[in-house]
């Protein structure tokens, strides 16, 4: 399928089947879901898929593998693009004959024409018995065949070439975007380490595992199904499903998500989820389920074609019937006014001016570093009310850094070194920024010894002589002294949401580290841009509601704190009840959610998942060009507007003239080709934009 509005003429075509009660193409994953209402349904199954094959959309079943394309290179290039290929070399070679033989390259654009269509036309004989007879294939049939018949063979040809080139493009985007999905799907592994209850390990397959079965899962190896922890502690990164850049603790019996990474140590699980609910699952299955809320994009072209071909039709029929058998009027007078007539409405212009418009936005977008896949991404942007954003790796710069370091007792430069030389090594993010932090003020490197990490609680050692503790603020026991006026300066600073550490020297609480994960530079300014624009914005995190607070109230933005997944996605179906809604994001965590929104953003920086199911991509990583380029999109629409005011207008006036017999053919063709390069010259106007 290249777009959804196949989806839709699939869905068309299986809802006039007997016994088929209900059609829906999932677009994104492709899959099909039909409910029946008969009993039968082995014999409706093979009708069905009998149809879809007909319909051009031929079926295979979920537990089939796809075929794969063995061959590659210029054959397999030429098997999908032959058509389209062969049709721009002859009509090369026919402009360049028509040179010198006008009337050979005329039948050469013709013959071109005749034998790109014929696939086309039974296409559009075939949407047309299945109940979608004014396709857009419908529609380029009658544009062409009527160039050709009124002589305008170039013409004919050249928007053949454009509609192969469009479907060619719309191709290329939604399989793109499929593979995004099957990323997603990667996360969990094929094989696993099954622990059986005689004590014996043996790597079994993922699709095999059953709650209550027993795992091992070494550090860094995915865990592939929903599973409590049977460690007495360990450490998860949990950023595919939070988006979090910082490991997670969890203690025995706590429940771990499919898709999270062992972090420090060998882990051994209970499996409790069955097969197809773990959490990578029901993030697939919301996927699914946006694509499904939101209505099948319709091309405007097709929307258009509903009534106007039918219309355009009826009319030059009556044009040529009705003068001579009710007036008796000369039949070649009328003949010739309907087929001005015709030429006028043949929507050759209709068909360029949208595209056209798009085509330019498009590639303004690109230039500007904003990849946006296809005209209905960019409609949809230009309408959006609302911005919802992820906060790390997408308002923040996605690691902690060492904000505060307090000094109780001697000197912060050595104290931070002290603190350095216990977390030399951890591969801990607030670890790695104490290094940092040290390294960056160009403090001489220390040695510890008898270093000790505790997971979730801190780490401790030996540096010259003293023993050194890093301890979490809230996890610490009554064994720790701290007096209260050092107890609440630590605290003050964790209320503006930042992580913070005491650092014990020989049992003596001697200062405290803070980290926070820090706002971009060009945070504050795009979300003060989007407020000028008339945009509001929000931020959606995993993130505690102080640390987010903190963040969103130095940007003049609302906020929501503690999500996961789901929580995003009902964020993000809360606002769109009222508005139109976009949502930027850069982790796999965001991907339902930007599936839900009105449009998806993902940073070009983020997962793979991310930018795949996103409908833009900001290449370049930058937050700050999302107020221009959704400038652009509503520039682009009101191009897009003024294009279709334009052929439209043109088009009425010259078939009023023409019906009255003040214009001839020669006008007529004056009028269609005029209106084409006037819409053509106005869309390139999109590609100096500057927001």
């Amino acid at each position: 399928m290249d777009c959804p509005s196949c989806a839709n003429k699939l869905e068309t075509a299986l809802k006039g089947i007997t016994g088929v009660e209900s059609a829906q193409v999932r677009f994104a994953t492709e899959k099909l879901i039909v409910n029946l209402n008969q009993a039968d349904s082995d014999k409706l199954k093979a009708t069905i898929e009998a149809k879809a094959a007909k319909t051009g959309f031929p079926l295979l079943s979920l537990t089939e593998t796809k075929p794969l394309e063995s061959e590659s290179g210029w054959l397999t290039t030429f098997k999908k693009d032959g058509l389209l290929i062969s049709l721009v070399a002859v009509m090369t070679f026919a402009a360049v004959l028509s040179q010198w033989m006008p009337e050979a390259g005329s039948a050469l654009f013709t013959l071109a024409t005749v034998l790109g269509l014929i696939p086309i036309v039974k296409k559009a004989i075939i949407l047309g018995r299945s109940g979608s007879p004014f396709s857009i294939e419908t529609l380029m049939s009658i544009a062409a065949f009527g160039a050709l018949y009124l002589g305008e063979t170039v013409e004919a040809a050249m928007v053949l070439v454009l509609f192969l080139i469009g479907e060619r493009l719309e191709g290329y985007a939604s399989a793109k975007a499929r593979a995004g999905i099957q990323a997603l799907m990667a996360l969990v592994p094929e094989t696993v380490t099954r622990i059986f209850e005689d004590g014996r390990k043996e790597s079994v397959s993922v699709s095999s595992l059953q709650p209550g079965h027993a795992i091992e899962i070494a550090p860094g190896g995915r865990l592939p199904a929903d599973a409590v922890l049977k460690n007495e502690i360990a450490a998860f990164d949990m950023s595919a499903l939070t988006g979090e850049s910082i490991p997670v603790e969890k203690q025995q019996g706590d429940k771990v998500l499919a898709g999270a990474l062992a972090v420090d140590r060998l882990v051994s699980l209970e499996v409790v989820s069955k097969q197809g609910e773990s959490a990578i699952d029901r993030i697939l299955n919301l996927i699914e389920d946006a694509e499904s809320r939101r209505a099948p994009v319709e091309r405007f072209i097709d929307r258009f074609s509903r009534w106007y071909t039918p219309v355009m039709i009826v009319l030059a029929a009556l044009v040529v019937t009705i003068p001579p058998l009710m007036f008796g009027e000369s039949w070649d007078t009328w003949i010739y006014r309907g087929l001005a007539l015709l030429l006028i409405a043949c929507p050759c212009a209709l068909v360029i001016s949208t595209p056209a418009a798009m085509t330019s936005g498009l590639a303004t977008a690109a230039r500007q570093g904003a990849l946006i896949k296809g005209g209905a991404a960019l409609e949809a942007l230009s309408k959006v009310e609302w911005v919802a954003f992820d906060k790390t790796g997408t308002l923040t710069e996605g690691k902690p850094v060492v904000t505060d370091v307090l000094v109780w007792e001697g000197d912060d430069n050595a104290l931070l070194a002290q603190a350095a030389a216990v977390e030399q090594g951890s591969h801990h993010p607030l670890a790695k920024a104490v290094v940092e932090a040290a390294n960056a003020r160009g403090l001489a490197s220390l040695t510890a010894e008898n270093v000790i990490a505790t997971a979730g609680k801190g780490v401790s050692g030996e540096v010259e002589g003293k023993h050194l503790e890093v301890l979490a603020l809230d996890k610490l026991d009554e064994k720790y002294t701290v007096s209260a006026e050092r107890q609440n300066a630590a605290q003050t600073i964790a209320d503006q949401g930042k992580t913070v550490a005491i650092v014990f020297i020989d049992g003596i609480a001697s200062g405290a580290l803070a980290w926070r994960d820090e706002l971009r530079a060009t945070a504050k300014a795009t979300v003060d841009a989007l407020n000028k624009a008339g945009v509001r914005s929000v931020m959606l995190t995993g993130d505690n509601p102080h640390a987010a607070g903190g963040l969103a109230g130095s940007l003049n933005m609302d906020f929501r704190a503690g999500l996961m997944p789901e929580g995003k996605v009902e964020a993000i179906h809360d606002i769109a009840l009222k508005h139109r809604v976009a949502m930027v994001g850069d982790g796999i965590n965001d991907a339902p959610a930007m599936k839900s929104a009105t449009i998806g953003i993902a940073m070009g920086g983020g997962t793979d998942v991310a930018l795949e199911t996103a409908d833009i991509a900001l290449s370049q990583n930058r937050i700050e060009q999302i107020p221009s380029v959704i400038a652009l999109s509503r520039a682009t629409m009101r191009n897009v507007r003024q294009n279709v005011a334009l052929a439209v207008g043109l088009k009425a006036v010259f078939l009023v003239t023409s019906v009255l017999g003040f214009t001839g053919l020669w006008v007529a063709v004056l009028a269609d080709s005029g209106a084409t390069a006037i819409v053509t010259l106005n869309a390139l106007r999109l590609l100096r934009f500057k927001a």
